[in-house]
């Protein structure tokens, strides 16, 4: 394995199966996104997993806003900061790319969606599908993941649990407390986590070839 090759942030032995998984979350995003277009209420699906949360909340609130707080403006902004910092001393320049522009690109994403898709919670104003801060956090957690299988040279199996596991515990904790303290329904926040499994990978690839470029032309 070459050093440019060994540093490319969307490790060759999982470019298939995450273009699939990349694909199919970002049809999971669009249906969902044309079910709920335009809708102020739950759905089904909402109602039953509201049931399921309901009377755990109370008892795990500050839980649920400590881990809201990593998705606000200055949480997010410390998470970045902080792990960009850590891939530059690692000297990962591309992972630092990755996490930059991969979460700014999931947020900018489902930021742009919830004004197409229109549906809205507690009021006409507060537009809701997908969670952005979902998105964030699975974002976040696909970023430094996905590097670090390269990193520790993990096989298919073995880097697909990682990248995999990161993305649902990110994304479930997020998603946990999205619902739990009422801001999102469920669902949204299955589309903020699947916005990110669709927006990372490909950020990945886009950084890893764009690098690729950039070492040709200096040769």
């Amino acid at each position: 394995m070459t050093g440019r090759s060994a540093a490319a942030v969307l490790p060759p032995s999982l470019r298939t199966w995450l273009g699939a998984l990349a694909a199919l979350a970002g049809l999971v995003v669009a249906v969902l996104g044309v079910l709920y277009a335009g809708q102020g209420r739950p759905g089904t699906v909402d109602e039953r997993v509201w049931a399921a949360v309901d009377g755990v909340a109370p008892i795990w609130r500050h839980t649920a806003l400590a881990t809201d707080f990593l998705g606000e403006p200055a949480g997010a902004a410390a998470l970045v900061v902080a792990a960009g910092t850590g891939c530059l001393l690692l000297r990962l320049p591309r992972a630092a790319v990755l996490i930059v522009v991969g979460t700014g690109l999931s947020v900018g994403t489902t930021t742009l969606l919830k004004h197409l898709v229109g549906r809205t919670i507690h009021g006409d104003g507060n537009l809701s599908y997908p969670s952005g801060h979902t998105a964030f956090l699975t974002a976040l957690a696909l970023a430094v993941a996905l590097p670090a299988t390269g990193r520790l040279g993990l096989g298919r199996t073995a880097g697909t649990s990682l990248v995999l596991a990161a993305a649902l515990v990110a994304g479930g904790a997020m998603g946990w407390a999205q619902v739990a303290l009422g801001a999102h329904y469920p669902t949204d926040a299955l589309g903020g986590w699947c916005t990110a499994l669709a927006v990372v990978p490909a950020t990945a690839w886009l950084v890893d070839r764009a690098a690729e470029a950039w070492w040709r032309d200096r040769r």
